[in-house]
């Protein structure tokens, strides 16, 4: 259940996330007219800036709204009004002055806690009891006299005074936590290029489970005063340190996963070059221009373990040897080329060329490591599977916009519709809840364009998609009402 919960908690972010790439249009474009001054002396550069930074300094709220409506069961505004409603009352009750009206006179440690509050981990809190608050009580009837309140309009209501309740607990709490990430950054830190690429390996290999979410926090954000990110874009923080913490992804994104996925087709059993083709081609362009990778770890995390952690061990390489050059860029999404253009001239990046080159010599990196690594442990990654049907061909290929066609097979490899219980999705894959995930078919979901399957639970099962597999849910959900 715990893990269940994680997950959706790990989809929601995406609703957030998607905004951010805005910002990084505007401050790129913004940087790129006035470079020099950094939106001061020109007043369309000015403009942009602004409209960007309005973004950038909202962060936090949009994970309270974004949270919120994401882990509600039909994905209502009520609820994203419930978690702003919550996050106003949350951090004015965790702010300095308010604290030391309930707690006296603050120590440096708490003052800075408190000031603190209002980031993105308290954010995500905040969505996820007002979603938990949506789900139980947005169908309720109250009497007649106060039927105006009743249902969704009674959520945000109840959200204020369960985090006004919540706010107390908090008041003690909050300051041992923000300690405990204090230390841990700082520890992380501490070391340097090392911790870097211990950032960059725990980042990767936190994957499977959604919870490298939590860890990214702690980093590209303001929750304990790093905020790479926001300090980044925002052109505050340290030059040539500023950054670090996102720009050893480039390489692997946009250059290292692509060279993975030649070295995989190359290595398909000639018969099954065809079929893997699709899939593994669609994942390296989407890798290299978007930054989206999961379609193509998925193709291998849980057929060639190995593998994966070969892939953990070259992203926390690929941090560490950035870092240590300070080779910088940035992103607002994911490390792929759209988010390289917009960074070129932001105000902390510096020697971008240097980290393209190094990029290029990553793809060939990966390239012949995953060759090698494939060829000595004969994994089983994708063209190479031992109960693969040799004559089955992918009914629908990866990159297709046939989603009805998609998801009708989907449905056949799940065990029916008679075995679908809810679909949602995520970034890159479906989440179905099912009868009896004992009758899901992999392979026939494979067949019909999946780049992979999970079964977190016997009701539960992800088929990984891809960036457009919202399509592929809508189609879905189309069939189950």
């Amino acid at each position: 259940m715990l893990m269940k919960y994680l997950s959706r908690i790990g989809r929601s972010l995406m609703v957030p996330v998607a905004a951010l790439p805005a910002a990084a249009i505007f401050l790129g474009l913004g940087y790129a007219l006035d470079f020099d001054g950094w939106g001061a002396n020109n007043i369309v550069s000015n403009f942009l800036v602004a409209v960007g930074g309005g973004i950038l300094e909202n962060i936090p709220i949009l994970f309270a709204l974004g949270v919120a409506y994401g882990m509600s069961k039909d994905r209502d505004g009520a609820a994203a009004l419930a978690g702003l409603v919550g996050w106003l009352v949350v951090t004015r009750m965790l702010s300095p002055g308010i604290a030391s009206n309930f707690l006296g006179e603050l120590s440096p440690e708490h003052e800075l806690a408190f000031a603190r509050s209002g980031n993105v981990f308290v954010a995500i809190i905040t969505g996820c009891i007002a979603a938990g608050l949506y789900n139980r009580f947005s169908k309720t009837e109250l009497p007649a006299f106060l039927a105006f309140f009743s249902g969704r309009r009674c959520v945000p209501i109840l959200t204020a005074g369960v985090m006004a309740l919540v706010s107390i607990p908090l008041l003690f709490i909050w300051p041992p936590i923000f300690g405990a990430l204090i230390s841990f950054g700082n520890f992380i830190m501490g070391l340097g290029a090392f911790g870097a690429a211990l950032y960059g390996f725990f980042n990767r290999l936190l994957i499977p489970l959604g919870l490298h979410h939590a860890l990214n926090a702690v980093f590209w954000f303001d929750t304990i005063g790093i905020n790479d990110l926001g300090n980044f874009w925002a052109g505050t923080g340290v030059q040539g340190e500023t950054g670090l913490y996102m720009a050893g992804f480039f390489p692997v994104m946009m250059f290292g996963l692509p060279g993975a996925c030649l070295a995989m087709y190359r290595a398909a059993e000639s018969k099954h070059k065809k079929r893997v083709y699709a899939l593994l081609a669609a994942g390296a362009l989407t890798s290299f221009v978007t930054g989206v990778t999961e379609p193509i770890e998925f193709a291998f995390m849980f057929v060639a373990p190995l593998l994966y952690l070969v892939h953990a061990l070259l992203t926390g390489i690929s941090m560490f040897i950035v870092f240590t050059f300070q080779w910088i860029a940035g992103f607002n999404f994911s490390a792929g080329a759209i988010d390289m253009i917009f960074s070129f001239r932001a105000p902390h990046s510096q020697y971008i060329h240097w980290l393209l080159l190094f990029g290029v010599g990553y793809f060939f990196v990966y390239f012949f490591v995953f060759t090698f690594v494939i060829r000595v442990f004969k994994l089983k990654t994708p063209g190479r599977e031992d109960d693969i049907d040799v004559d089955a061909e992918m009914s629908i290929e990866v990159g297709s916009s046939d989603w009805v066609a998609m998801a009708t097979g989907f449905v056949e490899g799940l065990g029916g519709k008679g075995n679908l219980i809810s679909v949602d999705n995520c970034a890159t894959r479906l989440r179905v809840e099912v009868k009896d995930s004992t009758l899901v078919n992999d392979k026939d979901l494979k067949k019909s364009g999946a780049a992979g399957v999970i079964k977190p639970s016997k009701t539960s099962v992800h088929v990984i998609v891809g960036p457009k597999v919202q399509f592929v849910a809508d189609e879905l959900n189309k069939m189950i009402e």
